[in-house]
Parts: C-alpha cells; structure tokens; sequence
C-alpha cells in the first residue's frame, strides 16, 4: 500500500479510507485513455447467461482461446444448458472441456454451479440474479471452485450486477503504477474501483475489458511495453 494511505475494514470489505493525505489512483483517466486507445471491447463474449459462467469457470488458469474450444466442444454437443450440464455423465463432460485444463477440476465445478442454481433458485438464472448483490456473492463463494474473481465475473458479465472483477492483468497493472503491490488483497483492489463509479456496471464491464487488452498488449508479464502502452505517461502518479 502506498504512503499516506490507509485502510477501512467495513461490511464491505477492506478499503481505502478517504481524506486529506490519501492518494487514489486516477481511474477515470485511465479508462478514458483506455478507451480512447482501443474502444468498445464487447466483454465478456457468451451468447447467454448459462453460457458467461461456463466460460467464467472454464477460464480460470488458461487462455481464453482454450475456453472457446472448450465451450465450441459443448455447444456442438448441444450441453449449454444447465439441465444438460447436470446429467452428462462426468467423464463425458471431462473430455468436451479437456482444452480448458484441470479438466477433471473445472467438470466437477460446472456440476456444482449447476446444482447450486437448482437448489437454491429452482434452476432459474432470472430468480439467482434477483437476489441482491452481497448475498449472492456470499451464496457464490459458497460453491465448490467459485472463487472472488469468478464469482465476480459471474455476478457483473452474466447477472449485470454492479461489481469489479479483479484479475492478474488488473493487479499488475496497478503494482507497476505504484497503487498495490503483490500483497495488496483482492478485497482491496475491487474497492479502488468500485468506491470510484459505485455501481457503474458498464464502466466496470468495460474497463476490465480494457485491462486486459493492456495486460496482452503493453503490460506483459514479461518484457512490458510501457513506451507504447496508453498508460505510459500515468507511471509516475502512484510512485
């Protein structure tokens, strides 16, 4: 955490307190920039509901083009649903999604999220998405490989509900600028955001979009491009 800056712990979490010496990270600038360099990104691609936490689930550890081939393999296999989901047998299940690795992993959480959705909501996205935002969540992160980020992703790309999704592009980014470091919670990077444009559903729907056009683009894990990166001239602000 930077100097002069101070944490809150709340209902909500933990966050930056506001006043006279604290130092925020200048979010609306870098989602102008963001978006004046690369423009509508259409995130979270999925064609339905069912289909955006599948691809949540299915993305953790591993690129996104292995989720497409992943979820190409069960729409052929007309499985994106979630009555389908729940009575393919496993191993059936296990090799349509086998691209996505932890394969073994990602069929049993497919099968939990979907007899979670049946026991709690009668199988109804509409009646799960309904429910308010801190008690879903909390209902979310009670199921078996449903973590803060894909909870998150759930909750803003397929529920429209007003959270950030905070992912490695997002905390690297951050940490090079100088606004967190390695050990900076994820508790507390959702709130940088969600404390600046509470609620904002678009905006968070499309700056994370952008984040990660800027981690594959300039802010690589390796070998960044911070002379060319539309944030460039912001690495300075936070140090």
């Amino acid at each position: 955490m930077t100097r002069g800056t101070a944490l809150v712990h709340s209902s909500r979490g933990t966050h930056l307190r506001e006043g006279t010496d604290e130092r925020r990270p200048p979010l609306d600038e870098y989602y102008n920039s963001l978006f004046t360099a690369f423009g509508p990104q259409h995130w979270w691609p999925g064609r339905t509901q069912f289909e955006v936490i599948v691809g949540a689930i299915l993305t953790q550890n591993t690129s996104w083009a292995n989720v497409e081939r992943a979820i190409a393999n069960l729409r052929s296999a007309k499985l994106l649903s979630l009555p389908a989901i729940e009575k393919v047998p496993l191993r059936r299940l296990e090799s349509l999604i086998r691209s996505s690795g932890y394969y073994r992993q990602k069929a049993r959480k497919l099968k939990a999220s979907c007899a979670f959705v049946r026991s709690e909501y009668g199988g109804s996205l509409k009646r799960m998405f309904e429910t308010p935002t801190i008690a879903l969540r909390e209902k979310l992160l009670g199921v078996f490989g449903v973590g803060p980020e894909t909870a998150d992703s759930i909750l803003l790309y397929a529920g429209n509900h007003g959270v950030f999704v905070v992912d490695a592009y997002t905390k690297r980014l951050l940490s090079r600028h100088g606004w967190a470091s390695e050990k900076t919670k994820y508790e507390e990077i959702r709130w940088m955001f969600e404390s600046q444009f509470p609620g904002d559903v678009k905006r968070f729907n499309e700056f994370h979009g952008l984040i990660v056009s800027t981690g594959k683009k300039f802010c690589r894990k390796q070998e960044p491009i911070c002379g060319e990166c539309p944030l460039g001239r912001y690495l300075e602000e936070g140090r």
